[in-house]
């Protein structure tokens, strides 16, 4: 009979077993349970904590640098090309070129060109809009090269820390996060497909809430992301709409790691349309065809059919229909504030010390965002629950979507913008344009003047009429 003679393990192949073990039982022990669970070990706020400190000993060792050279280390946004004065309004600026109140209400002058000039020219440089589509300064260093412009302050030291940060984040926090969005993902597919054919209704729902919670989790973990959310007494409920400001596609996790919704959106191919496909078998989700996104009749009347139902959860809705970066809130569509239903307004705002949560989606395709975000130190965030809103008497939805706009920039601390974020990609609305014609008309002739003729064309109009 042959004996088989089994040769000894090598040493290499020992430590890697060792290593490997142990990596899956610490990823295991204390990421993957208490992602299922529900409970947090405080090891994120910890190293959050770890991180502050060592950002501050980085900016002190920059400014000490900079001043001992005499330079200036932050660099201003506008490059000092302009300074723009705090803002009058036209008819007093027409005034100060035309250098007299009397001959104010006249006839066109030469002169008032040079107000649209140089409004024109500060658009040129420094526009309220285009800036709010690209990363937003720091006013301290990371240790991530793509957001510090000032190589030139960096020490010896500096450099020793910035490149043992790039082998934490490059060989253990990557490694680390997309084993851990793989893990949920999988995890996520094969429950929500065991859910969806669960022949009890009441059941199902249940478990599917819990599903898309533990699923929510395990990316939150993955992003290494810190949340705090402050009045939960103003949760969304059920049969309602949930409106917030839009910066990144990751908005919609932060949310739902604290509470489920139902998603509204165009059905995607590849592994985004296989994780869409999977959340409908369990959970009322709302996912259109690319021919029927553009539909806005049939939009609304699902929308409207799905908050009719108090059963169903409420529906999360990024108005902007873009995403800005942070620093302000764009026009809402008024599609959403037309269904006549409770809004529950939400602001997000992110830290940006961490790593910059803005995707521009003209500039960067998702992989690549993505591969960002999980490279990056952390996502830290505040999320504001704001008390329900609902349509006045008299108020039409724009309105009532400008007031709701309103109210998350102030909480955020952002700016209210009246601009549209498709912008990014399209050009200016005739009817803005017309605006500005409008109240240039209403310097000339004076509004006095201008509601007579409004008031002689409405006599006319009844004259006519009878």
């Amino acid at each position: 009979m042959t004996q088989v003679t089994m040769l000894p393990a090598s040493p290499l192949c020992r430590c890697l077993t060792v290593f490997f073990t142990g990596w899956l039982t610490l990823l295991f022990a204390f990421i993957i349970v208490p992602a299922i669970v529900g409970v947090s070990l405080g090891i994120r706020s910890l190293y959050l904590r770890t991180l502050i400190r060592i950002f501050e000993w980085a900016t002190l060792r920059m400014e000490l640098r900079a001043k001992e050279k005499n330079q200036q280390l932050y660099r201003p946004y506008t490059k000092g090309i302009i300074a723009k004065e705090p803002t009058s309004s036209l008819k007093q600026e027409i005034q100060e070129l035309r250098g007299s109140a009397s001959c104010l209400r006249s006839e066109f002058q030469p002169a008032d060109i040079f107000y649209f000039c140089r409004r024109g020219m500060e658009s040129i440089v420094d526009d309220d809009v285009t800036k709010r589509f690209s990363p937003q300064e720091l006013e301290s260093w990371n240790l991530l090269t793509r957001s510090n412009y000032n190589f030139r302050h960096i020490s010896p030291r500096l450099s020793a820390l910035w490149g043992l940060g790039v082998l934490v984040r490059y060989s253990i926090l990557l490694p680390l996060r997309v084993t851990i969005a793989f893990t949920g993902i999988c995890l996520f597919l094969f429950l929500t497909a065991v859910v969806g054919f669960l022949p009890n209704a009441e059941l199902r729902s249940y478990l599917s809430e819990k599903v898309h919670l533990m699923g929510y989790r395990f990316c939150v973990r993955s992003l290494t992301a810190i949340i705090t959310y402050h009045n939960r007494e103003n949760k969304p409920k059920n049969g309602s709409i949930c409106v917030a400001n839009h910066t990144t596609p990751i908005d919609v996790i932060i949310l739902a790691n604290d509470r489920c919704y139902s998603l509204v959106g165009q059905l995607h191919g590849g592994l985004l349309g296989m994780i869409q496909r999977g959340m409908v078998r369990s959970s009322p989700h709302i996912w259109f065809q690319r021919s029927q996104v553009r539909d806005r009749h049939l939009v609304a009347k699902r929308l409207g059919d799905h908050v009719a139902d108090k059963t169903k959860q409420p529906i999360l809705i990024f108005p902007e229909g873009t995403c800005i970066n942070n620093t302000s809130v764009m026009m809402f569509k008024k599609g959403s504030f037309e269904i006549g239903c409770t809004i529950y307004p939400v602001a997000i705002k992110y830290d940006p010390r961490f790593g910059d949560a803005f995707w521009n989606s003209s500039k960067f395709g998702l992989v690549r965002y993505l591969l960002s975000m999980m490279s990056s130190w952390a996502i830290v965030c505040s999320v504001w629950y704001l008390p329900p809103m609902n349509r006045e008497e008299g108020e039409d939805a724009v309105q009532f979507a400008n007031r709701v706009k309103a109210a998350i920039a102030a909480q955020g601390g952002l700016v209210d913008l009246i601009w549209d974020g498709g912008l990014k990609r399209a050009k200016v609305k005739e009817s803005f344009k017309e605006e500005q014609q409008k109240l240039y008309s209403r310097v000339l002739i004076g509004d006095k003047r201008l509601e007579d003729r409004n008031s002689d064309k409405m006599n006319e109009d009844s004259a006519a009429g009878q």
